[in-house]
């Protein structure tokens, strides 16, 4: 998920509870009641919260072993390069030395 996505999610999520709550709050309902609608729908957000972090921890987690193996690769074929060039200039320098 980028984060512009991420950042539109959670604006949504926010506006979408504040809602509830004004919604709630304004409702004509006993206190008892506005107030377990309210404890409901706060709980619910909060999960739907933990999930989203949950998901981008793992995300970020992902990305960051992608990146390691990746440029793990890229090291072992630049040494790789490197060991050939040094045989190759080796080569040419025992030449050289001969002539």
């Amino acid at each position: 998920m980028s984060k512009n996505s991420t950042n539109s999610f959670i604006s949504l999520l926010v506006g979408l509870m504040l809602g509830g709550i004004l919604g709630i709050l304004f409702a004509p309902d006993k206190g008892n009641n506005t107030r377990d609608r309210l404890t409901f729908r706060l709980n619910k957000y909060k999960r739907k919260l933990e999930n989203l972090i949950d998901d981008i921890i793992d995300e970020k987690d992902d990305i960051n072993s992608e990146a390691k193996i990746n440029s793990e690769k890229v090291v072992n074929k630049a040494k790789n390069k490197a060991e050939k060039l040094l045989k190759d200039v080796d080569g040419i320098l025992s030449k050289i030395k001969e002539n």
